[in-house]
């Protein structure tokens, strides 16, 4: 186990690296894995908007759907079993997250996104063919044979790109993964609208059979991925880590930053139980924040958006084609502002774009509850609704899309996967990821019965959740943009509230001089 030594106090070394193509194309392909959750995202809120999809599985909420405007407009989509159809996949991603950290460790990220592309796979089939609602639920769930694997691809594609990036662009290429996810989302929303009109009304299958393709984009794209430096030394191939880790920087000076990640490798080896030993004080601030940064990012309300577009735009008086419509541009809205935090993540840092994407979501959500107030009341009847009336809501909606997109979507998936030592870091982002499934599962399930009950005071209530999480971020979340992965501890170390759990006897870094 590595010795005790005080570090320095810059913040961290500036590892020789640059932008090689191989690192582009790399992390592109790598990046390709958030296709499948953007598709499984995008496309149920479609195909539940669909009347055929809602006669034939769903004929109550069709019913409901159908009555005229003088019915309670909150209420019209209320059904926990069209929720379950929504939310399965969320469930069965919770319980397979915390065994795809083993699977992570043991067999390294470029396989285990691999195993989760092939179980997509074989659930897009399922839902594309689905003949029942248990059909569709167990598409969604992906069956139980799959758990353990489901989200390796979600637990192993921040972690390879945040490993295989150049800490000075470590936030610009690992945001990829969201960027995909948004093209994602995007794509099934134009999907949902062009496949709504086919005659027949069997669109929806084409919709959900469609999720075979960004399933085997990662699959195939998996098998031409090299492993990170990281995974290699970690698993005892020490010269193919130095060679990778040359190849991937661009240059022959990689001594310094290899002997960071061999004494975060020596020290993760002593380390037999990571579950256990990410309670220990010493990783107070990286447990917290894989706790409450995934929770927070799933409290922002996005995923009610996300999920449900096309039901809520339908809510606020659209049409079917309509609102499809509104849906495919609030997901175009999302792409663009993705790029926005690729192009200054790495520049302005995390903290700015969490700071300022969270005051300007606060101010849209505030002003959409309030304009469906207006109209809707507390009754859910409104009968004279515009068409630039309901324009304006999704405009604001468009505001708040867009600040999400630059801040706690891309953050919420960098910051954990950038702020781990290597010896807890699969067990780290396993965490991460069960919060997010289960929170993103939690709101999936409940959103529909929450508009219901809570009617326009449901946007109040995700506005003051952004509230509580923008001061988080203000006084607990520390700088990371530059500094090295394996010398995060040394940013945890400075800061004001946590330095006071890390002691110097805890900081080891390779290249450091003992006192």
């Amino acid at each position: 186990m590595a010795v005790g030594v005080i570090v320095r106090t810059g913040g961290g070394t500036e590892h020789p690296g640059k932008m090689t193509l191989f690192v582009f194309l790399t992390c592109l392909v790598a990046s390709s894995g958030g296709l499948i959750f953007g598709y499984d995202i995008g496309i149920s809120g479609g195909v539940t908007s669909m009347d055929s999809f809602l006669s034939r599985f769903f004929p109550s909420v069709y019913r409901q759907q159908m009555a005229d405007s003088s019915t309670n407009q909150y209420c019209k989509f209320d059904s926990q079993l069209l929720t379950l159809f929504t939310s399965s996949l969320y469930w069965a991603a919770l319980l397979s997250s915390f065994l795809a950290s083993t699977v992570t460790r043991m067999f390294g990220r470029k396989w285990s996104m691999f195993a989760g592309g092939i179980t997509f796979l074989l659930g897009s089939a399922f839902n594309g063919a689905a003949m029942n609602i248990l059909m569709l639920i167990l598409g969604r769930g992906r069956r139980p044979v799959f758990l353990t694997v489901l989200h390796a691809c979600a637990q192993a594609v921040p972690l390879y790109l945040s490993e295989m990036a150049p800490a000075r662009l470590r936030g610009t290429l690992n945001i990829g993964f969201q960027l995909m996810i948004t093209v994602g989302i995007f794509a099934a929303n134009l999907i949902n609208y062009g496949t709504a009109s086919i005659k027949g009304g069997w669109g929806w299958r084409v919709s959900l059979g469609l999720a075979a393709v960004p399933a085997l984009v990662i699959t195939v794209g998996s098998l031409v991925l090299p492993d990170t430096p990281n995974s290699l030394i970690e698993r005892g191939h020490d010269e193919e880590a130095n060679a990778m880790l040359r190849k991937i920087r661009g240059t022959e000076d990689v001594r310094a930053e290899y002997d960071d990640l061999v004494a975060a490798s020596d020290e993760a080896k002593s380390v037999h139980h990571p579950w256990s030993n990410i309670l220990q004080r010493k990783y107070r601030p990286q447990l917290t924040m894989a706790v409450l940064i995934p929770c927070f990012q799933q409290l922002t309300g996005i995923n009610v958006i996300m999920f449900y577009a096309p039901v809520l735009f339908k809510t606020i008086g659209f049409g079917s084609e309509a609102s499809l419509a509104s849906a495919v541009i609030t997901g175009m809205v999302m792409v663009f502002g993705t790029f926005v935090s690729i192009a200054t993540v790495d520049k302005l840092g995390r903290r700015a774009l969490f700071l300022q994407g969270g005051a300007q979501m606060l101010a849209s959500q505030l002003v959409v509850g309030t304009l469906i107030a207006l109209k809707f009341g507390i009754g859910g009847v409104a009968t004279d609704v515009t068409k630039n009336y309901a324009s304006i809501i999704v405009l604001f909606i468009c505001f708040y899309v867009a600040a999400f997109a630059w801040s706690w979507g891309p953050l919420g998936w960098l910051v954990p996967s950038e702020i781990f030592p290597l010896e807890i870091r699969s067990a780290g982002q396993s965490i991460t990821v069960s919060v997010n499934m289960f929170f993103t599962f939690l709101i999936a399930q409940v959103f529909l019965t929450a508009l219901c009950h809570l009617k326009f005071g449901l946007f109040y209530f995700f506005a003051g959740w952004v509230a509580i999480m923008t001061a988080f971020i203000a006084f607990f979340l520390p700088e990371t943009k530059s500094v090295p992965i394996e010398e995060i501890i040394l940013v945890w170390k400075k800061h004001w509230f946590w330095s006071k759990f890390i002691s110097d006897e805890d900081v080891h870094v390779g290249n450091s001089q003992a006192v």
